[in-house]
């Protein structure tokens, strides 16, 4: 299974926000320490905001901060709802999909129980677990480094 960029950048914000929980962080902050384009980030921090993981506030002094504590946000929430678009495989796919093996496949069942399994194990992680105590991370996304 490979997760998505978007899925990938989505968690890095979370733990971002998470390890500078007691400020606003902005965008530009995120991209640095994140190595990601600010472009991609806004429209990853909007669907975020969106779904209730964030809070942003625009203007002058704006920023991003997570919209619940951290030990509210499980892993594999995040997951299911950002790869929930995205098919495991062509068979997956309601359209594009050539395979003729669909009918009688076993396959498509076994990948989705594989599937489950990989966001039942996730449902049990939270974005305090990954950051709290983290200190090498919290070092790497702290604003001292960051804006090096």
């Amino acid at each position: 299974m490979r997760i998505t960029k978007r899925t990938n950048i989505a968690v890095r914000v979370l733990m971002f926000c998470a390890a500078n929980a007691d400020r606003l962080v902005t965008k530009s902050e995120i991209a640095k320490c994140c190595n990601a384009s600010e472009n991609h980030l806004a429209q990853v921090i909007n669907q975020l905001g969106q779904m209730g993981y964030l809070h942003t506030q625009r203007g002058r002094n704006g920023g991003i901060t997570l919209a619940r504590k951290s030990d509210d946000i499980f892993v594999g929430d995040v997951f299911r709802a950002l790869e929930a678009s995205v098919p495991l495989a062509e068979c997956f796919a309601d359209v594009d999909n050539t395979c003729p093996l669909v009918d009688a496949c076993r396959l498509k069942l076994a990948i989705a129980d594989a599937a489950e399994a990989f966001y039942q194990h996730l449902d049990k992680i939270t974005l305090d677990s990954l950051v709290c105590g983290n200190d090498q991370l919290l070092d790497i996304m702290s604003s001292i480094r960051c804006e090096r």
